[in-house]
């Protein structure tokens, strides 16, 4: 069986039932979601963007070190990183950039924009999971500044958020720093309609996840019979993101039949939401020594520089 596979069928059998959002990604979702980031009502984009155009100098500054690997997780296409790396090269740094992503086509489109926009960039791209392709990196000797942008901390619920950011700081030597992207708390109404666009593109992306069990796994999902619904937690800071089953149904996926209430719904997504008090907080829980927080000129968003 496949991982996919596996997951969906354990997911969909749990009594609250969830689709991993990895699994959003395909060739078509990927497309979808270059619409979402496009979207008035998503603000995630154009508020880091902002920050990386009036801040990276700032940002630099802190870092004392005049050699540097910048590494970075996650990295997609480069577009934005690049606007840093721009800056250090600038600042008189001596860097060599280190994009790691699943994605070993999309490291080729990042290493090509890098270079061509910097054309004498060491640019290293490392293909593969990142929470195990990183170790190839520990025994380099360079000062380090690691990169986790795009808010992508927010998809890490509860405490595995701590987890993660203690895993980035075990890799860390003393000295080096880690600069995180964070979507922070803001008016709800603002955060709900990021995840609810008034042109349903956050719909179509969340549907194409059942399109895709379909296409791959030999599901038989009637796609008008589930609804996209997104809610925010001003309490908790969570965003959700839910397929609701609009009717009493049974979808087989493979050999596997799987029964759903009218109403009944599927988890899909969780973006975590923190206040610039709650990331002081996660600084000195993860081992931290001090943290800096850079924002967009509405609050909506920051980049926060840990050291360790």
């Amino acid at each position: 069986m496949s991982s996919f596979l596996e997951d969906v069928i354990t997911g969909l059998k749990a009594p609250q039932k969830s689709l991993s959002s990895k699994y959003f990604y395909d060739e078509k979702g990927s497309r979808i979601f270059q619409e979402i980031m496009n979207l008035e009502e998503y603000y995630l984009p154009k508020c880091e963007l902002e920050i990386l155009e009036n801040s990276s100098g700032n940002i630099l500054d802190e870092i004392p070190f005049k050699e540097l690997d910048i590494i970075e997780l996650g990295a997609g296409d480069g577009s934005k990183t690049v606007i840093f790396l721009e800056e250090a090269v600038k600042s008189g740094k001596h860097i060599n950039y280190i994009p790691l992503d699943i994605s070993g086509e999309i490291l080729e489109v990042n290493r090509d924009l890098v270079k061509a926009r910097i054309p004498g960039l060491d640019v290293q791209v490392l293909a593969g999971d990142y929470l195990k392709t990183i170790f190839q990196l520990k025994e380099r000797k360079q000062a380090r500044l690691l990169l986790f942008m795009g808010s992508n901390i927010g998809n890490f619920p509860g405490e595995s958020a701590i987890e993660f950011i203690r895993f980035i700081n075990d890799f860390l030597s003393p000295g080096d720093f880690f600069l995180m992207g964070v979507d922070l708390k803001k008016n709800p109404h603002v955060i709900r309609a990021a995840y609810n666009d008034s042109k349903g593109v956050t719909k179509k992306f969340n549907i194409n996840l059942l399109e895709r069990i379909n296409r791959e796994l030999e599901g038989d999902f009637d796609l008008d019979s589930f609804e996209h619904y997104g809610v925010y937690n001003p309490l908790t800071g969570s965003a959700l993101s839910f397929l609701v089953s609009l009717k009493t149904q049974k979808v087989k996926i493979g050999e596997n039949e799987i029964t759903f209430d009218q109403y009944e719904t599927i988890h899909t997504e969780i973006s975590q939401k923190y206040s610039l008090k709650d990331l002081d907080k996660i600084a000195s829980k993860t081992g931290f020594e001090w943290d800096k927080h850079f924002t967009d000129e509405k609050g909506y968003y920051s980049l926060s520089l840990f050291r360790k």
